[in-house]
């Protein structure tokens, strides 16, 4: 009787072609693709209408692109640590990981500070508005992968992450990775079409 009824739980039991929590990360990611393609859209779409102040990028974008590179480079050592069950390699990377995205996160403070010394302001052309406000945006997005990534880390160090249970560090990873690839697309944006 026992093994009858455990076997109908078992046979009523949903399976997933993929995980739920991936699926909605991925349409968190979609989302994201989708606002960006507008902001950038709307840039371009605006500048064609004329009056658009033309003036440098902060250098500061650079060095801010590189160490988003790096830390996605950080983040994929991590995961494979993990895969490896190597924790601490793991521990480190995302150590790392996570000092390089709030060194990112700094960087594009002062990225703005820098805009401002130049006489750039978020309320002036619209083209120094577009700036501020699509890079602001992603940064609103790398505080949440930061805060992401915090969250991985404590697991991490509670022996939560391993090559068993690797779906936490998996979406990390690909949520970081994908933080990455925006702004380094942003970045070249910005820089061919002032």
């Amino acid at each position: 009787m026992m093994t009858q009824s455990f076997k109908t739980k078992q046979a009523n039991t949903p399976e997933y072609a993929i995980n739920p929590t991936k699926f909605v990360l991925w349409l968190l990611i979609v989302a994201s693709i989708m606002l960006f393609a507008a902001f950038t859209s709307a840039y371009i779409v605006r500048r064609g209408e004329g009056n658009w102040l033309i003036f440098e990028l902060p250098s500061l974008f650079m060095y801010s692109t590189a160490i988003i590179a790096a830390s996605s480079i950080a983040m994929q050592w991590a995961f494979m640590a993990a895969k490896k069950d190597n924790l601490t390699s793991l521990k480190t990377g995302l150590g790392i990981t996570l000092a390089l995205g709030i060194a990112f996160a700094i960087s594009q403070w002062f990225a703005w500070k820098q805009l401002v010394a130049n006489n750039i302001h978020l309320v002036g052309n619209p083209s120094e508005s577009f700036v501020y406000i699509i890079s602001g945006v992603h940064l609103l997005h790398m505080l949440g992968g930061l805060v992401f990534l915090l969250i991985v880390l404590v697991k991490t160090f509670q022996y939560k992450v391993h090559k068993k249970n690797l779906l936490t560090i998996n979406l990390c990873t690909t949520y970081w990775h994908f933080l990455g690839l925006v702004w380094v697309y942003l970045y070249f944006f910005f820089t061919l079409n002032r």
